[in-house]
């Protein structure tokens, strides 16, 4: 299979296969990639994985773009999901760039992973298909796109530091503003664990630094949909509970605490039986009505 180049061209073409054949073709995928001859160590990678990762990335490419049409969405999801449980498969995904130079494209030796990326690798089309595609096939990608950014806690952080503006000014424009409920709320769910990860700790601090996500977040207290609202408080808690907030962030909040002392002592009313939540919008309350009367420079 690796000889004859089988996996690309299945991967090329797995959304031109019948129903039944394209079944038939994630069993194919599943079986090979976990394969070990019988000699092999017991960590040792799989043969046709380690293959791919370092000869032929361009397998996991297409297996994403498979996204690009229904039909194939949901089996190469399911494939795909069980290869980024290795590290080295995440990464391919995650530093592909096409010809530019650091890319995985020719492989994961070839990887430059403090060079930023010019957002056109495949990692980036993600955004389009959750934001865009049908329901079914933005579901699953969104599955895909969350195992990216959670899984591997060495890789993860180091990425997106690498692709800080790049990465938040797509997510923030294109899914946690989003038009769609579904995607917006998870969006906002997912952003709120990708900052509350210890793992993370360097990207959050960078993140609550910004007075513009702020402002952003402060805008989806005032949601129409509760969910919405509760999801984005999970946010602005990180920003008001930072002992060390950015000049810009100090500004906001003190420009506006008689708003947000008045709006968080009535926010969410209706969630009594949530001693957490009450907990938490408390300490907020409290943390914004103690803060100075003008901004103080921050000590890290």
């Amino acid at each position: 299979m690796i000889d004859e180049d089988l996996l690309h061209l299945l991967a090329v073409n797995l959304h031109r296969l019948p129903f039944e054949s394209r079944k038939d073709t994630q069993v194919i995928f599943s079986y090979v990639f976990r394969f070990r001859p019988a000699a092999a160590a017991p960590k040792s990678d799989p043969i046709a994985l380690s293959y791919v990762v370092c000869n032929r990335p361009q397998v996991l490419v297409e297996l994403c773009r498979a996204y690009d049409h229904k039909e194939s969405a949901t089996p190469a999801g399911s494939v795909l999901r069980e290869l980024l449980k290795n590290e080295a498969a995440a990464a391919v995904i995650l530093y592909d760039d096409g010809d530019a130079p650091g890319s995985s494209a020719k492989g994961l030796n070839a990887i430059d992973r403090d060079r930023p990326q010019s957002g056109r690798g495949i990692f980036w089309r993600f955004f389009d298909w959750i934001n865009k595609s049908s329901f079914e096939v933005a579901a699953d990608a969104f599955t895909t796109f969350r195992e990216l950014l959670t899984r591997h806690k060495d890789l993860v952080p180091r990425y997106l530091s690498a692709n800080f503006d790049l990465f938040f000014d797509k997510y923030n424009k294109t899914l946690v503003q989003s038009n769609s409920y579904v995607t917006k709320r998870q969006s906002i769910k997912l952003l709120g664990e990708i900052l509350l990860d210890r793992s993370n700790y360097s990207v959050m601090t960078a993140y609550v630094d910004s007075g513009e996500h702020l402002k952003i977040c402060m805008n989806l207290l005032r949601d129409d949909r509760k969910m919405v609202q509760y999801e984005g408080f999970h946010v602005f808690k990180v920003f008001v509970a930072n002992p060390h907030k950015s000049l810009p962030v100090q500004k906001i909040l003190l420009m506006n605490r008689e708003k947000l002392l008045t709006f968080l002592s009535h926010f969410l009313e209706d969630r009594t039986d949530d001693e957490q939540f009450i907990d938490e919008r408390e300490f907020l309350i409290k943390q914004i009505r103690n803060m100075p009367p003008t901004p103080v420079s921050s000590q890290r």
